[in-house]
């Protein structure tokens, strides 16, 4: 039965639970070097059964952007073990005293780091994840339970077993990194209701993912949001550093959350900044959906062409695109008035993940339109005159993560590893009581 199966899964996770919890950061390190050691040995394997998975979403017509997503090669199986060895140089996070001190009754008060417990993490065609998410958990002392989606089942097992093995011959309780391996979509929906085995649930995926963990889940969710990321080129702004982080932040991968997926441009510098912006988004591919005064721009561009150029590709936006997260070579152009209509245009469209201003900072209206950006946008990370394509884990100094949270509570931003602990209070006293 699904139920059983998923529930033995769960339960061996449980199990496995405290002796995780009590383990010393250098155990649990030497996991984690273990687990890296493992990956790569175990490599050839790996890109095997990812040959499968890759072999099945072509001939199901997968889309490039998530066959990107599913792919791995040698490379990116170091680029896992890499990160888990990144883990292992990072502080404990179990060892954080938030609090301490003597309360008027005398007892000793402190506050400290302990793990969530069991973490369930459910997502989509990202292999990769099975890894990160693994050596997340157990780094900061939690088991887990994974469920990888169908079109990376292969993948994911491959991987979850290699890390298991190699994290029990270490010393690590047997269960500590589970799989689900039912490709039934039911069987996320059993482990989401697994209230009182499992501590908290996180989707990584896709809008619809996520809004069906948060309206099924009898578990606490903490939410990964996908990416409606926009750049906003202010009219002070420099136009070279504004163009290589618009095509960075468009063009470095379609299929990643941070992507810029809309551009906003002050409608003083649209024709003189985005017809040069157009030609080199068209060498790399990627088609406009603009309102009319970008589609005046990219006709201004197209005839710069030359014959042997790539083709621009060009569209009138609906209101749909301002809404999507394309993860694809597509882009939404929008001119506005200023300041003002790009920080509304945000907060109605954008999923709270990442924002960027370009902006003059020296000059009096780049200042000021900085830091009304930087105060007004709602947003997990809002960026200055840089690319929205920093926003991860590893590039805030914070190791592998589980992915960028966009919701308030608990935690914000890319998901890592102070993101999967929580506290409480340990208190010393000499007899005390209550009168």
């Amino acid at each position: 039965m699904l139920e059983q199966e998923v529930l033995a899964v769960a339960q061996a996770a449980k199990n496995a639970s405290p002796a995780l919890a009590q383990a010393t950061a250098q155990e649990r390190n030497a996991a984690l070097t273990a687990m890296a050691r493992a990956l790569r040995d175990r490599s050839g394997a790996i890109v095997a059964a990812n040959a499968q998975d890759m072999d099945a979403a072509r001939q199901a017509g997968t889309k490039e952007s998530l066959l990107d997503r599913l792919m791995l090669d040698e490379g990116r199986v170091m680029a896992m073990a890499d990160a888990l060895e990144d883990l292992v140089a990072l502080p404990d996070p179990l060892s954080r005293v938030f609090d301490s001190r003597t309360l008027d009754s005398g007892i000793q008060l402190s506050r400290v780091a302990v793990p969530l417990g069991v973490v369930a993490v459910v997502y989509e065609a990202r292999p990769n994840v099975t890894a990160d998410a693994a050596g997340i958990c157990l780094k900061s002392g939690n088991a887990c339970v994974l469920r990888g989606g169908s079109l990376a089942a292969k993948s994911c097992a491959a991987i979850a077993h290699v890390l298991h093995d190699a994290a029990v011959s270490a010393g690590m309780p047997a269960g500590c990194i589970g799989i689900i391996e039912s490709t039934d979509r039911a069987a996320a929906d059993v482990l989401m209701g697994l209230r009182g085995v499992v501590d908290v649930l996180v989707p990584r995926g896709g809008a619809g993912l996520i809004a069906h963990c948060v309206d099924c889940a009898k578990v606490p969710v903490i939410e990964t949001g996908t990416g409606n990321c926009h750049v906003y080129v202010h009219s002070t702004a420099d136009f070279d550093m504004a163009r290589n982080i618009v095509v960075n932040a468009k063009c470095r991968r379609y299929g990643v959350c941070n992507a810029c997926e809309t551009l906003l441009v002050d409608e003083a510098v649209a024709e003189r900044f985005l017809p040069e912006l157009f030609g080199m988004l068209a060498d790399k591919g990627v088609r406009i959906h603009g309102d009319e005064l970008a589609c005046k721009a990219a006709l201004a561009a197209g005839e710069k062409r030359l014959p042997t150029d790539a083709a621009l590709q060009v569209e009138r936006a609906s209101e749909r695109d301002w809404e999507m997260e394309y993860l694809s070579p597509d882009l939404a152009v929008r001119c506005v008035s200023g300041p003002e209509q790009a920080i509304a245009h945000i907060n109605r469209y954008g999923t709270m993940h990442s924002e960027a201003i370009v902006a003059d900072p020296k000059l009096p209206e780049g200042a000021a339109a900085i830091e009304r950006f930087v105060n007004e946008v709602d947003a997990a990370a809002v960026y200055v005159n840089a690319s929205t394509a920093f926003t991860d884990g590893g590039m805030f100094g914070l190791g592998a993560e589980i992915g960028i949270s966009t919701q308030k509570l608990h935690v914000r931003g890319p998901f890592a590893l102070e993101g999967l602990t929580s506290y409480k209070y340990v208190l010393r006293g000499s007899g005390q009581v209550r009168a």
